[in-house]
């Protein structure tokens, strides 16, 4: 099975997760979309799975800058545009596990994904 964790190198939760990872032996691909950018069809999937009030960091400081107009009346095309356009804006990390999908970072989250590792 092929994990992926998706995020920007600099995010600390991000780097516990992988911390989490390497140190339960557990082999991924780290994908730093502030870098490698993001595809409106992960999104969709991302969107499909969780839902985008769920990958929306509302509290983050990214979205807290953002004009009053951006923040406004927030639905999931809204969500979309403004997720591909500021990445940074999506809570992180995002890990896919196969066709698994979670948000966030909590060891005990992790180790119910990873059982045994």
């Amino acid at each position: 099975m092929s994990v992926t964790i998706y995020g920007i190198k600099t995010c600390d939760t991000v780097r516990k997760a992988r911390a989490w990872l390497d140190g339960h032996g557990v082999a991924y691909r780290f994908h730093d979309f502030r870098a490698e950018g993001l595809e409106r069809d992960r999104l969709a999937g991302w969107v499909k799975a969780v839902g985008w009030e769920v990958l929306l960091n509302k509290a983050g400081t990214t979205f807290r800058k953002l004009p009053e107009a951006d923040r406004q009346d927030i639905d999931e095309p809204k969500a979309m545009a403004l997720m591909l356009r500021e990445p940074t804006v999506i809570k992180r990390p995002v890990l896919e596990n196969g066709a698994a999908v979670s948000v966030g970072f909590k060891p005990g989250q992790y180790e119910a994904l990873f059982p045994g590792s």
